[in-house]
């Protein structure tokens, strides 16, 4: 499974930016995209990784503190897409956006990360 994501980018404070994630490969693998739940994940220098958010393999959303309504997650299970819209940016956003998918039953595990999109916001 290969995830690519795409659309970060800088931005000034205020504005918004849409992240896509494309996941591929599920041909050689055991589940399809709609059997893992998606994560989007940032991480900015000197900073501990932290969840963004998350859309299960229900369509459930979950969302990090910090985000107080300004991001949207969402899946297209038939694109094999999820996508960030993220509103209100402000430069604590900064950070290099990365898309997580995992699948977990009892003690199978199966995750996938992509390389990231940087998102810089500047005031």
């Amino acid at each position: 499974v290969h995830l690519v994501e795409s659309g970060g980018g800088l931005v000034q404070a205020g504005g918004s930016l849409t992240l896509s994630c494309v996941a591929s490969g599920f041909a050689s693998s055991r589940f399809a995209f709609s059997d893992y739940a998606m994560t989007w994940i940032r991480q900015a220098p000197g900073k501990e990784r932290e969840l963004v958010a998350l859309i299960s393999a229900t369509n459930t959303a979950v969302y990090g503190d910090f985000v107080k309504g300004r991001f949207i997650i969402s899946r297209d299970n038939d694109k094999n897409t999820i996508h960030l819209k993220m509103n209100s940016l402000n430069p604590e956003d900064t950070a290099l956006y990365q898309c997580l998918a995992s699948y977990k039953s009892g003690a199978l595990t199966d995750d996938h990360w992509g390389q990231g999109t940087q998102v810089t916001v500047v005031a």
